[in-house]
């Protein structure tokens, strides 16, 4: 399990074979994951019992830090902490 503080964190690196690396906040980072897992021809096997992508979503975000596209193709996150 992965340790509390970091689910309150507002940012997320986002790292994307195709583009950029990337800063965004959580709410931006969800929305890239959801477009991340749309790719996909059918969730993970771990995901597939959940019942939406939201929920696929929340789970990636609590308890993983990469997502694999095809094979050789994987995007990765991780919080981070912006200080003002």
């Amino acid at each position: 399990m992965s340790d509390p503080l970091i689910r309150a964190l507002d940012h997320y690196v986002v790292l994307d074979p195709a583009g950029a690396e990337q800063i965004l906040t959580a709410a931006a980072t969800e929305a890239w994951l959801l477009t991340q897992l749309q790719r996909l021809p059918a969730p993970p096997e771990d995901l597939a019992a959940l019942a939406s992508d939201q929920e696929r979503v929340q789970r990636l975000l609590n308890t993983a830090c990469a997502l694999e596209l095809e094979p050789g193709l994987t995007v990765q996150w991780f919080a981070v902490r912006i200080e003002p």
